[in-house]
């Protein structure tokens, strides 16, 4: 009985498809596999900078608060003056601390990362200690945000231990929590109103750095900016740059994913009445 079979011809044909649909499958893999993990950059992303966002506008939005009514505020010094002196130091600068000069808000040199330096009354730190007061208290707390290894950094302070007026109790150890990770910039600048006696007159805000900062009392707005980027590599080719607030352009040298997130705070506790705000 005769059998017939395949021809050379039709073999190489058929291994030829073959691997066509075989690299197309694969092609499809990879490329499937990339988005994937974009995706999840992505989200990742997003999500550390929003969480970062809200952290920082829930602390800067209460700078300056110290309420002498308040029934939890721990009275053991002269609230009216410590009053003054708070909301005047609302935005802490160098040298306002004697015991801690170098503590303060600070523009970081050639593109260099800023320091965030506000005062406030609270229960809590930003770290979440009560530094030494009971749980229901409240007390003049001051807050310093810096990046340090590429994290986002707090730590806080008893604003009365840093006026010596008292012993450091509690958990004052001064260590720094980390707020988040893989934070490649961030830069702070601060809306200062230009008030008249003049009502008639249109009040401005201009924004300016903490170097420029001269009377940080007049400051009713503060504007954050970072730059976040994924947790790892995802072999991206970063031909956009990225100019956070006032900073110059600056390209991104890793294949990671990088966003920016940028906000203005309103300072509610800044007591100055303003007829009208033009963002300059």
């Amino acid at each position: 009985m005769k059998q017939a079979g395949f021809s050379l011809v039709e073999v190489m044909l058929s291994l030829a498809l073959g691997a066509i649909l075989s690299v197309t499958v694969i092609q499809v893999m990879v490329s499937q596999t990339v988005t994937n993990k974009r995706n999840r950059a992505l989200a990742s992303v997003q999500e550390n900078g929003r969480f970062a966002i809200i952290k920082l506008q829930q602390d800067i939005l209460q700078t300056g608060r110290y309420d002498q009514l308040s029934p939890s505020l721990h009275r053991a010094k002269d609230t009216a003056e410590e009053a003054i002196f708070l909301q005047h130091s609302a935005v802490v600068l160098p040298a306002t601390f004697s015991r801690r000069e170098a503590l303060g808000s600070m523009q970081g040199e050639d593109g260099a990362n800023d320091t965030l330096v506000i005062s406030k009354v609270a229960q809590t730190d930003c770290r979440g200690y009560h530094l030494g007061y009971s749980h229901d208290q409240e007390f003049p707390v001051v807050n310093e945000y810096f990046i340090q290894d590429h994290k986002l950094k707090c730590r806080g302070f008893d604003l009365r231990v840093l006026r010596g007026q008292q012993v450091a109790t509690g958990h004052n150890n001064h260590n720094a929590f980390t707020i988040l990770d893989n934070v490649e910039a961030f830069h702070v600048v601060y809306g200062v109103v230009n008030h008249t006696a003049d009502s008639t007159q249109t009040t401005s805000i201009q924004y300016v750095t903490a170097d420029n900062l001269t009377e940080p009392h007049k400051v009713v707005a503060i504007r954050i900016g970072l730059l976040i980027r994924s947790d790892n590599p995802i072999n991206v080719d970063n031909t956009q740059g990225f100019a956070v607030l006032n900073e110059a352009l600056v390209l991104p040298s890793s294949s990671h994913l990088y966003r920016q997130f940028e906000t203005t705070i309103m300072l509610r506790n800044i007591h100055l009445t303003l007829k009208r705000h033009v963002i300059s």
